[in-house]
């Protein structure tokens, strides 16, 4: 007769279940399908919350006088008052453009503030210069740099007419760059 020995501690006895069984990789496809599931439903959330902040506000046209009202080759001041809304809060701001009429009866509209470091500046009839008071930069009637520091000429506008109407796209540019460059 045999005689049959116990088998061995480190041997499991009965049934058991292989290492990689089909409940782990069950489990496994589970956790990454809801990790993808998850990762699909936060990015736009993360991307609506936070675009706000990378997203530059819409600039309206906005009018600014009669085209027939400027004078040719005279740079004239146009005042406009227009509204700033920020979130649910609404304000009114009064601005300026300087535009000067071509005698092609085209226009060109350039932004109030100084190249150099963002100064108003004003047209100087006698010297037929736009001056700054500020850092003594000269821009002639075109725009062109002519004296002082000012690192480019001055920054135009987009501008389109309608209905005789002079109607001009409000930008703000950053100052002292040699390139413009919108703020």
């Amino acid at each position: 007769m045999m005689h049959s020995e116990p088998p061995p501690d480190d041997v499991p006895s009965g049934l058991h279940t292989p290492v990689g069984s089909r409940r782990s990789f069950f489990q496994w496809m589970t956790s990454a399908a809801a990790v993808c599931i998850g990762l699909g439903l936060s990015i736009p959330l993360v991307g609506y919350l936070v675009s706000p902040a990378f997203k530059r506000r819409a600039q309206p046209w906005v009018d600014v006088g009669a085209v027939e009202d400027l004078p040719v080759n005279e740079p004239k001041q146009l005042d406009y008052v227009t509204s700033i809304r920020d979130g649910w809060m609404e304000t009114k701001a009064q601005k300026a453009v300087w535009a000067i009429k071509r005698p092609d009866g085209g226009v060109t509209v350039f932004s109030p503030i100084c190249t150099h470091l963002g100064c108003g500046y004003r047209w100087e009839q006698g010297d037929h210069a736009f001056k700054c008071p500020c850092h003594g930069s000269v821009y002639d009637r075109e725009g062109k740099v002519i004296a002082g520091p000012a690192p480019r000429k001055l920054d135009t506008l987009p501008w389109k007419v309608e209905n005789g109407r002079l109607l001009v796209m409000y930008k703000e540019f950053k100052a002292g760059l040699p390139v413009s460059q919108e703020v």
